[in-house]
């Protein structure tokens, strides 16, 4: 039985939503995907642990992904057994008038992960081509364009181009950039966004400012379709995971991550031998206490 599926959703060439399933479980069973997510959860943590160590790297994961497809319980499912020391979260709502007083970018480079860190970011700059590439009207509280007219194929292509500059400069910096869309179909959101009114405990999540949006299911994935065939680069990689099953999309994406991070080279310090004899010393005086 094929466990792993770390390279079965890489973007590599043309991508076409239309061709991309949402329901893909390969040949496990729920419970057997949960069982091999425990065991991936400790080899991340390890991997965590290491890459805190060395202390000379980052790792970005972007996650994006229409409403009700498990962004955040995917952050508690696969992040859960890191330290939370070397792991940070950053949610990205509606800008801030802060936040648009400066470029679309500014906000996210102050979410970067320092050296040694996991950075997850829940949404991201991809919004400026996704959601603002469906309300375009959005983009003129930036207060640098006048008039929805000034959106054109140019404005898109500049947008996607400082994307690929921002990512190819983490790249070249030390930041390693994993980016997941997670793929879930009209029907399973349904399906979950009723939950969320059906279930009591649930209520909280559910906001009727979601439903104008899902009427405009077909125009964000025309938008994800082109900003992931726009921006996936060897650098910094698009994997687009089959999202209707929780419990699957969780197992892929931390493969993912384990197999990003093996990629990377991590060492633990080598001490010099002047620390290694202070060590000896110490634990002599350690003992003789």
């Amino acid at each position: 039985m094929d466990t792993n599926f770390s390279d079965d959703f890489l973007v590599n060439g043309k991508f076409s939503i239309k061709k991309s399933s949402t329901s893909y479980e390969g040949k496990l069973t729920k419970e057997e995907g949960k069982e091999l997510l425990i065991k991936e959860k400790e080899k991340l943590r390890e991997l965590q642990e290491k890459m805190y160590a060395d202390g000379s790297k980052s790792l970005l994961v972007i996650l994006q992904a229409m409403d009700a497809a498990g962004k955040d319980s995917m952050i508690e499912h696969v992040f859960g057994g890191v330290n939370p020391q070397g792991c940070n979260v950053t949610s990205f709502k509606t800008p801030s008038s802060k936040e648009y007083a400066h470029d679309f970018l500014w906000r996210h480079y102050l979410a970067l992960p320092q050296k040694g860190m996991i950075g997850i970011f829940n949404r991201s700059h991809y919004e400026s081509v996704l959601v603002c590439k469906v309300h375009p009207e959005y983009n003129l509280s930036e207060k640098t364009w006048k008039t929805v007219k000034d959106f054109d194929s140019t404005f898109w292509e500049n947008r996607y181009e400082s994307i690929r500059n921002f990512e190819k400069h983490l790249s070249q910096n030390g930041t390693t950039i994993v980016k997941i869309f997670l793929n879930v179909s009209k029907g399973e959101q349904k399906k979950r966004l009723l939950d969320r009114i059906d279930e009591q405990e649930k209520n909280w999540k559910f906001s009727s400012a979601d439903l104008p949006e899902r009427a405009l299911f077909g125009q964000y994935m025309e938008a994800y379709e082109t900003a992931i065939n726009e921006t996936s680069k060897d650098h910094a990689p698009w994997y687009v995971l089959p999202a209707d099953n929780k419990w699957f999309a969780r197992v892929a994406a931390i493969q993912i991550i384990i197999d990003t991070l093996e990629k990377m080279d991590l060492q633990y310090p080598q001490l010099s031998e002047k620390d290694k004899m202070g060590l000896i010393e110490s634990k002599k005086t350690l003992e003789s206490e």
